[in-house]
């Protein structure tokens, strides 16, 4: 069962620290890992304009935010090269045909080891942080910014250039 299973657990922010002997990195916060903002692509934007924003800027991946700020998926060059080869899209076709809608969602303020324990199974994590927003009568909601994406390959780095030997 997922709730016996202490990597789920974390995963999904019912524990927080279960290893006794963590790496010295585990506690570090994600904002730690000094993110480039990410390239964010509208719902609109095309498959083809997304492969070529994609390789133009040398992205493997990006979410797909609508206006509002609602985080619909993330779309990779790898699947949607596949899913337009495939014939299962077309080069016009709106990127929303091709997003992955399954991802995993992580805060600034997240740990490393929360972050580990995501990566373990997903790709990549979406980083976000939470705004409070006001509209005109003065009422207030969180709203959720894209701030990056993470892959295993960002933890990577981070643990060997700064590792505590």
């Amino acid at each position: 069962s997922k709730f016996l299973n202490d990597k789920w657990m974390i995963k999904n922010g019912f524990l927080n620290d279960v290893q006794e002997h963590k790496p010295w990195w585990w506690n570090i916060k994600v904002q730690k890992l000094n993110l480039s903002a990410s390239l964010i692509l509208l719902p609109e934007v095309s498959c083809q304009k997304a492969i070529e924003i994609l390789q133009e800027k040398g992205y493997d991946q990006a979410p797909v935010v609508a206006e509002s700020g609602l985080i619909l998926g993330m779309v990779t060059l790898s699947n949607t090269l596949t899913s337009v080869l495939a014939g299962n899209a077309q080069f016009s076709d709106p990127i929303t045909k091709v997003i992955y809608d399954q991802f995993s969602k992580i805060g600034l303020e997240d740990s490393l080891g929360k972050l580990s324990c995501i990566l373990e199974n997903d790709h990549f994590a979406i980083v976000v942080h939470e705004q409070m927003q006001f509209n005109g009568n003065g009422s207030s909601f969180m709203k959720q910014m894209v701030f990056g994406v993470v892959t295993a390959m960002d933890l990577l780095i981070f643990v060997s250039r700064n590792d505590k030997k």
